[in-house]
């Protein structure tokens, strides 16, 4: 029998496949950013990295923000956006963004739904296995990191 799953991992799991509600329009993305707290506390998780053990300082969650929209409009080049989830659009706690290089089937549809590149929650994160994790994307998020200190 395996063992129970700690109350975070549940909860994270949880909402990972819950109900999420897609923004599918570029103006909407923008519109939902400023309805994403920075003060709250949230966990900046890059799906293939070490999972967060701290909450993000609001100035973070800020920079994530600037940087992560910078790199959608830049690299997802369609008229609309559908990478990104969030389980509240006027107050979100969980937000999925996918990776504009690597979507595969991100609605879920298929068996092996694609994992988000990023995860933004304020339930602690467990560790997402994938099997797809460029070198690109390691450097952009380590980058990320660096310029923090």
């Amino acid at each position: 029998m395996n063992a129970p799953l700690p109350p975070t991992a549940n909860a994270f799991t949880h909402a990972l496949s819950g109900v999420l509600y897609g923004i599918m329009r570029w103006d909407q993305l923008t519109a939902f950013w400023q309805n994403v707290d920075p003060q709250v506390g949230w966990y900046l998780y890059a799906v293939g990295e070490p999972v967060p053990t701290a909450r993000a300082t609001a100035q973070h969650v800020q920079q994530f923000i600037a940087h992560i929209d910078a790199l959608l409009h830049q690299e997802h080049q369609e008229d609309y956006c559908g990478i990104v989830y969030a389980d509240d659009l006027a107050h979100p706690t969980f937000i999925k963004i996918y990776d504009p290089n690597h979507l595969g089937s991100s609605c879920g549809s298929s068996k092996t739904p694609t994992l988000p590149g990023w995860i933004m929650s304020q339930i602690q994160p467990t560790e997402l296995i994938t099997n797809v994790l460029p070198q690109g994307r390691q450097r952009w998020w380590k980058n990320f990191l660096a310029a923090l200190r």
